[in-house]
């Protein structure tokens, strides 16, 4: 690694996977590096490296402690006027960078973040990961990067998505929904934490030796943040302030000390005034306008920290200056009514919002014949996501999809012939959605039932 830092460098970086070189001018506000093409004519945005201040430090003390996968990029340091000379060169090098002449050129420019700030953070040794323990939960390394949770995972963040794991019960196999992270023990030891899916947030009883206030669970439940800092105590005498939030895939609570989150001066936009700094910081939420979507259109809403995703998120509340580019925004992540000219119900769109994977039958192709599968909605791209019964299957096996409770039973019904407890005795076909008797059927089956019971009493009855 380069150490010596001249009067005038700047900072480049690369993703994993993805050898495209393009030069830091800052964080977002997820913590990831905001940048530019590495040209002449965006060399006013550049993040200027001066040898005697101390803007690497600060700049990766902010990148790794807000970035939730730090490992994800690669970072190199240069000489400004040097750019249009060693990028391409750079660019070329990366394409092989085990040889041992492209070593040698990249590690003469690669930048640890490490080095810069040693306490703030340092990755996860994927070698001390005990696969043959996690196979026993139906875990392995294949499954856990194909739903995109190994890094998270590595940079020591809980799965971003739901993990399928398998349980041992009187012997027979239960399998359940969680959240996956990798804890150190007080010896030192890894071991795997499993978030389980709770039914509501634990807001009656103490956390971390905290004890909510009304306001504070009314918070918690209608925004998923206290709104306020907490002073926390996780381990006796180790008292700290520390934003609260729930966790919105598992409803359990998450605890941030408060100096792990930097306010940006800006955020989609909108320049943040001291105020509204200092409310964010203590952890209120803040109404902005006029910020700019990835699409460029301008929308209001809310904005506050938010503990479990470690960095501000947008809340679209019932809030009375709501503006109408708000509305239209909101409208806009709505997922459709209908997947290819089939009417979705309430029931599926509710799912789908909630990021599961529907089922969906009595599709029509071109030639009019029917068929089934499955429809996941992606808000980011806007699109609706189709597959199969059988990619279902074995996209459910790996972990990659979130199954839709709200229509297990009719699925089972459709796909499998099985029923459940509540239409077992309903010999009629269920319809579509149903998940319990209709009263006519319900009658049949009490007038069923009930001439069953006559007979066997009479057939009890000597005469």
């Amino acid at each position: 690694m380069n150490e010596k830092v001249n009067d005038q460098e700047i900072l480049l970086v690369t993703e994993k996977d993805n050898n495209e070189v393009k030069a830091v001018t800052g964080l977002n506000e997820d913590g990831t590096p905001k940048t530019v093409k590495p040209t002449k004519e965006n060399e006013p945005d550049f993040l200027k490296i001066d040898k005697n201040a101390d803007v690497l430090e600060n700049f990766f003390k902010n990148f790794l402690s807000q970035c939730k996968d730090p490992t994800h990029f690669n970072f190199f340091k240069i000489p400004s006027d040097m750019i249009e000379s060693i990028t391409p060169v750079l660019k070329e090098m990366l394409n092989n960078p085990e040889s041992p002449s492209n070593k040698e050129f990249i590690d003469q420019y690669k930048v640890l973040p490490e080095a810069f700030a040693p306490q703030a953070y340092q990755a996860l040794d994927e070698s001390r990961i005990n696969w043959d323990q996690l196979a026993q939960l139906g875990i392995t390394k294949e499954k856990l990067e194909k739903s995109g949770s190994l890094e998270p995972m590595l940079n020591w963040q809980k799965s971003p998505v739901l993990v399928t794991i398998k349980t041992e019960a009187l012997g027979e196999s239960v399998y359940s929904d969680a959240r996956l992270s990798f804890r150190e023990d007080a010896e030192g030891n890894l071991k795997l934490r499993i978030h389980n899916i709770r039914n509501a947030p634990e807001l009656n009883y103490p956390f971390m030796g905290a004890t909510f206030t009304q306001q504070d669970k009314d918070n918690l439940r209608q925004t998923g943040n206290a709104g306020r800092l907490i002073e926390i105590e996780p381990k006796e005498g180790m008292k700290m302030q520390a934003f609260v939030s729930v966790d919105k895939l598992t409803n359990e609570l998450v605890a941030l000390r408060a100096d792990k989150i930097k306010i940006p001066d800006d955020y989609k936009g909108v320049v943040l005034s001291n105020e509204q700094k200092k409310d964010l910081a203590e952890g209120k939420g803040v109404y902005l306008e006029d910020m700019k979507s990835k699409k460029d259109t301008l929308f209001s809403a809310t904005i506050q920290v938010n503990a479990d995703r470690r960095s501000l998120e947008i809340l679209f509340l019932n809030n009375p200056k709501q503006s109408q580019s708000q509305k239209q925004a909101e409208e806009q992540n709505d997922v459709p009514k209908t997947f290819r000219k089939k009417e979705l119900t309430e029931d599926q769109r509710a799912s789908l919002t909630e990021g599961k994977t529907v089922y969906v039958s009595d599709l029509k192709d071109r030639n009019g014949k029917n068929y089934n599968g499955y429809i996941t909605w992606k808000p980011d791209d806007r699109k609706t996501d189709f597959m199969f019964p059988t990619d279902y299957k074995k996209a459910l096996e790996q972990g990659i999809v979130k199954p839709d409770d709200r229509h297990q039973v009719q699925v089972a019904v459709n796909s499998e012939g099985k029923t459940n407890e509540a239409t077992k005795k309903v010999k009629e076909p269920l319809v579509q959605g149903q998940t319990a008797p209709t009263e006519k059927q319900k009658e049949k089956q009490e007038n069923k039932q009930e001439q069953e019971e006559s007979q066997q009493q009479s057939r009890g009855v000597r005469r």
